[in-house]
């Protein structure tokens, strides 16, 4: 197969509290506001137009996520491969309400195996200013990285084994434990999972940010106290990306990694380890 996912688009999240997701995005994660209704957000955070959207009254946490391809020839690739698996797949054509309502030509839409709505979508739209961090802060997000990565909880992982390796063409980066690290492009991982211990517990944990220094995350440590946002873990650096980050929680409950200096993969070298600790000092956490 030739086609396959190429980064993480933009995420949908949703929440109980739309009024904290207008300060909690800029003044601590750096992101710039660009639209408001009275249901709904969205952030940016480089040249597209936008990578969060935020909902209210959708299930709380993130309920989408939006994974680029390269182009319509490559999503009907895909879409096919996908089918072939036993997946239920809908085009949203151009012109489509939900591709309009998602600033791209096409999408198509299904369910991961623990029922995230997953989109594959082609030609996002990029913004025509320059992107503004109300904070003065810059992210490594781009058309070939993607915005970051996502950390999910799931029911099985050999079923996401095979959905993100076989069905859409992720390759291994490593292990840490039971946690499974996969990437799409450069970028050390673009998804990873772990077991959920419990079924209530099955959903997506966190969200990476990667900031293009680490005055980005010291800014953003000091506004997460002045904001009195609780801290899920505290400044640390992980074994496999090499990432220096802390996590910070949303009012949609889900966390933000919010770190810098994360590794590149190049796969004509790169071999896939595993590592018996995720840190190599920090990340201190109240439940440890």
């Amino acid at each position: 197969m030739t086609a396959t996912v190429r980064s993480l688009g933009y995420v949908v999240i949703g929440t109980t509290d739309l009024a904290a997701w207008r300060t909690f995005a800029p003044q601590v994660l750096g992101m710039e506001l660009v639209e408001h209704t009275e249901t709904s957000l969205r952030f940016r955070m480089d040249e597209f137009g936008y990578r969060f959207q935020v909902e209210e009254g959708a299930p709380e946490g993130v309920h989408t996520l939006g994974w680029g391809v390269k182009g319509a020839d490559e999503l009907t690739e895909l879409i096919a491969h996908i089918e072939k698996y036993g997946y239920t797949v809908t085009r949203h054509g151009q012109g489509s309400e939900l591709a309009a309502a998602r600033n791209v030509k096409e999408v198509a839409t299904l369910s991961d195996p623990d029922g995230l709505t997953i989109e594959l979508f082609h030609a996002f739209e990029e913004a025509l200013t320059p992107f503004v961090s109300p904070v003065g802060t810059s992210f490594v997000a781009d058309r070939e990285l993607g915005m970051g990565h996502i950390f999910q909880m799931v029911s099985d992982p050999e079923k996401y084994n095979e959905f993100y390796r076989d069905v859409l063409g992720f390759r291994l980066s490593d292990y840490i434990g039971p946690a499974t690290f996969y990437h799409c492009n450069p970028r050390h991982h673009s998804f990873a999972f772990v077991p959920a211990p419990k079924p209530e517990m099955q959903r997506v944990h966190h969200i990476m940010m990667e900031t293009t220094d680490l005055d980005g995350v010291g800014r953003a440590i000091d506004a997460m106290k002045a904001a009195g946002a609780p801290e899920t873990a505290t400044l640390g650096k992980h074994t496999n990306d090499k990432m220096i980050s802390f996590y910070v929680q949303t009012p949609s409950k889900v966390s933000i990694e919010y770190g810098t200096g994360g590794i590149f993969i190049d796969d004509e070298t790169w071999v896939p380890t595993q590592y018996s600790s995720a840190h190599y000092w920090g990340h201190d956490r109240e439940d440890a």
